[in-house]
Order: C-alpha cells, then structure tokens, then sequence
C-alpha cells in the first residue's frame, strides 16, 4: 500500500530508535496503554532502543527503578540522560575541571561522584572548579545563592539542559533547569557557558558511536520540537513527533523544526515500521 508524504523505505533501514520519555513512553506518573505494545513490536523486529531524557532530576538508577515500576524493561545501557552527556563533555573537553558546586538533587550529585568528580558543598573550604545546574527538585536558597557566588567569580558555568519547565499531570508548573539559569543570568549578568542536553546533537551522536550504527539507522522520537525535533536534524537523523505530550499539530505548522514525521503517538509509529517491513 503506498502512504502519501511518509517514507516507508527509510523506515525500514531503521535499527535503532531514540526514546524521548515524558511526553513519549509516559505522562508523568502515568504509562500510556499503548506504549508496552509499542515495546513489544520493536522486540518481535529486532529493533533496539535507548531512553532519552534531558531531566536530570533522576540519576540512571532512579530512572531505571521508575520504569521497571511501570513494568517496561532497561539496563543502564538504555539510558542516556542529559546528565551522562554534561559528564561526557567534561571528560571530553574539559579535563582540567575535577571539583563541582551542583545545583541539583542528590540523585545527580551521585551520578557526578560515580563519575570520580569531587562535589563542592556551601560550607566546604574548597573552591570548585566549575558550576553545574540541573533541575533541582528541592532547591533551596542558600545553595542558589552560592551558586551565583561563583559563577559571578568566573568559575565555569554549566547547564545540563536548557527546559524551563518539566511535564507533569499534576496541577502544579515544575520550574526546570533552563529557569533556574536565568535566575543566575539577571543576579550575575552571565548566561551559561555552555547548555548541554537536546537539542544538541552530541547526544545523540554518543548513541552512535557506542552502537555501531549509521545516521540513516537511527529515528528520533519525541513530542518537543525545539529540543527533540531540532536536535534530530543537527544530529542528522529521521525526526519524528509525536503528538501524545507537548507539542499539537498547529505548532507543526508554525515551526521551522518541521519533523519527517508527525504520528499521533508510538502506537502508530509501530505499525508503520511493520507496514515497511512488510513491504521488503
């Protein structure tokens, strides 16, 4: 069967898929009813996967541990988080920096010791090389305070993603990393140095290299245009929408990150990766 405006050939040389996950896999606390299918059709083809997030509230382990509570399957190999990426920037390009102030929960200063990175506490005596800020869940004033200390100093100021605001579905707004450094920005008058997480496209270039995969294998699959779709075209690969979290077909319409596909959700993208095969 022909399918006007998609591309059944080049879904069928994909090997591999980029999960973004709230928005995506889950709403919040809750699972879509579609999303184990999902799961199960990528299984049955041989298709493998890695779950994306630029939320850096969570370490891999946590992230692992609410997944498997919804009954989806992972291993720390599954995961990439924006997280992994400012840890993968520093070890790449920036040697020199080893003891961190964070901004974050304890989840994130934990993947940072794992790492073999030194955490700088308020009251420490020791001067940190760098500043790192996540999505700090329980952030409390002192340590943003300290945080603009330094950055106003000159240290390295590090953002692990750029979001404002976290999805949630419950009656609150979650004010994410990206808000947080602005706070910094008008109390030092300094932007970040450098803001990791999507849309850049070394995340998913990393996804690459440790797979052994080619760009024209890979899909990224996401409900954000300016962070999941923009990061798929600098990266280079298949970018689709999925209109299940943030972004609604009208903003297709206004953007200029047009995606090469808009589902209305996973479910769909499964069945035309079926529907390609089928036509091999």
């Amino acid at each position: 069967m022909n399918r006007p405006g998609i591309d059944l050939e080049r879904l069928a040389k994909i090997r591999h898929i980029v999960l973004d996950m709230d928005g995506t896999i889950y709403n919040g606390s809750k699972l879509f009813q579609f999303t184990p299918h999902f799961f199960d059709t990528l299984e049955k083809m041989d298709i493998h996967y890695t779950y994306l997030t630029n939320n850096s509230s969570r370490n891999v382990t946590q992230y692992l541990s609410k997944l498997h509570k919804m009954g989806l399957k992972g291993t720390p190999e599954n995961i990439y988080t924006s997280s992994l990426s400012t840890i993968d920037y520093l070890k790449s390009r920036r040697k020199d920096i080893k003891n961190l102030f964070i901004l974050g929960t304890e989840g994130l200063k934990a993947e940072f010791r794992e790492s073999g990175y030194l955490i700088v506490e308020k009251g420490d005596d020791i001067e940190p090389d760098a500043v790192i800020i996540g999505f700090d869940t329980s952030l409390v004033y002192e340590n943003l305070c300290k945080a603009g200390y330094w950055i106003e100093r000159g240290k390295p100021f590090i953002a692990t993603h750029p979001d404002r605001i976290c999805p949630t579905d419950q009656p609150t707004l979650l004010v994410d990393c990206g808000a947080i450094c602005a706070a910094l920005e008008s109390a030092t008058g300094r932007a970040p140095d450098i803001v990791l997480g999507k849309p850049d496209p070394g995340m998913i270039w990393g996804i690459i290299e440790r797979n052994y995969l080619e760009k024209d294998e890979v899909i990224m699959v996401g409900d954000r245009l300016y962070t999941d779709i923009e990061m798929a075209h600098r990266a280079g690969v298949m970018a689709v929408l999925v209109l299940s979290g943030e972004a609604k077909q009208e903003d297709v319409r206004d953007s200029s990150n047009r995606p090469d596909l808009v589902v209305e959700n996973i479910q769909e993208l499964g069945k035309l990766l079926v529907e390609s095969r089928n036509r091999q």
